[in-house]
């Protein structure tokens, strides 16, 4: 196996380029193509969920159940604006995660791509990227005080 030693091999899918403009068609559809990636030999699925083109998709990890050894680490933290999210915001779409995975172990909330996706041209003033990193930071305690206890 080609990733022989290494614990857990993370899939991250991008559908949506920075800065592209939407013109409402869906070419790629998660629907259409998260069966297929459930044949990936990976542990964990990384999706795109806290941009508004993509927050309608817990529904379809909810009919197309990830396999039961895959891990989601949802993007709940939008990378490419300068508004930051609410702590309660983050907290309600790692909560919408675990909902739509069923088990409260296997989502670890993360970031909706980098924040410097590409060189040279930074979207998000780093003043906010500190913020938001600290929202993630806040939303996922608020999460695991609900689902933990």
């Amino acid at each position: 196996m080609a990733f022989e030693g290494v614990v857990r091999v993370v899939l991250h899918l991008t559908r949506d380029l920075q800065g592209a403009v939407d013109d409402g068609g869906d070419p790629g559809q998660l629907e259409a193509i998260l069966p297929l990636l459930h044949k990936a030999q990976v542990g964990a699925l990384s999706i795109e969920l806290a941009n508004p083109r993509r927050q309608h998709e817990y529904a379809v990890l909810k009919r197309y159940p990830l396999p039961d050894a895959m891990l989601l680490p949802p993007r709940v933290i939008d990378t490419t604006t300068n508004y930051v999210e609410h702590p309660e915001v983050v907290a309600n779409r790692i909560c919408q995660a675990v909902d739509a995975v069923g088990e409260r172990s296997r989502v670890i909330a993360s970031t909706d791509c980098g924040f410097g996706t590409y060189a040279g041209w930074n979207l998000v003033a780093e003043s906010v990227v500190w913020a938001k990193l600290r929202t993630l930071a806040e939303g996922a305690a608020l999460a695991s005080a609900r689902l933990w206890g």
